[in-house]
């Protein structure tokens, strides 16, 4: 058994891209080849989120994982969340996800409006194939029922963004 309290956090940034109605993107996270459930309900949703590289920029990291998930490149700096956000693995997978080398992560978040054309966003084939999908469907949606859509081991860290992020979606009302 691994020992949590040994394992650090893995520092990562997390997108919130706001369209012209004030809804969030979320892609549904592709189904892992050893599962056998790929049902919209049961698939997980989330919005994009990845890894801080070694010396990088966190908001230089947000706008590169955003493209590398999403392909979407046309977005204006709205907000940053005013604190790091933390979620733990659960019992189960630590040891074996992230690699088996951290405990969870501990992300930076920003928001951002979507400027460009719904045409840009390809979540199966972004950078044209140059990047693995990691999601095979995405949506708009409101942004406070985004915890409820999430793997249930992040909803408290959703439950923290949506209000981070309260104020945006009244923006563009």
């Amino acid at each position: 058994m691994v020992d949590r309290e040994t394992l650090p956090y893995r520092d990562c940034v997390g997108v919130a891209v706001f369209n012209q109605q004030g809804e969030v993107f979320i892609g549904r996270r592709k189904a892992d080849d050893n599962s056998d459930d790929t049902s919209e309900v049961d698939a997980p949703w989330q919005m994009p989120q990845g890894g801080i590289d070694k010396g990088e920029d966190p908001l230089k990291a947000a706008l590169r994982e955003l493209h590398e998930e999403t392909n979407i490149t046309s977005v204006s700096l709205l907000a940053e969340a005013p604190e790091w956000i933390y979620y733990d693995l659960p019992d189960e997978a630590l040891g074996i996800a992230l690699k088996g080398k951290y405990r969870g992560q501990r992300q930076r978040w920003f928001a951002f409006a979507f400027t460009g054309h719904e045409s840009e966003i390809n979540v199966t084939a972004p950078g044209g194939g140059k990047f693995p999908a990691e999601f095979d469907a995405w949506r708009w949606e409101k942004l406070g029922n985004t915890p409820d859509l999430i793997v249930a081991f992040k909803k408290q860290a959703y439950e923290k963004i949506v209000e981070a992020f309260r104020d945006i979606p009244e923006r563009f009302i």
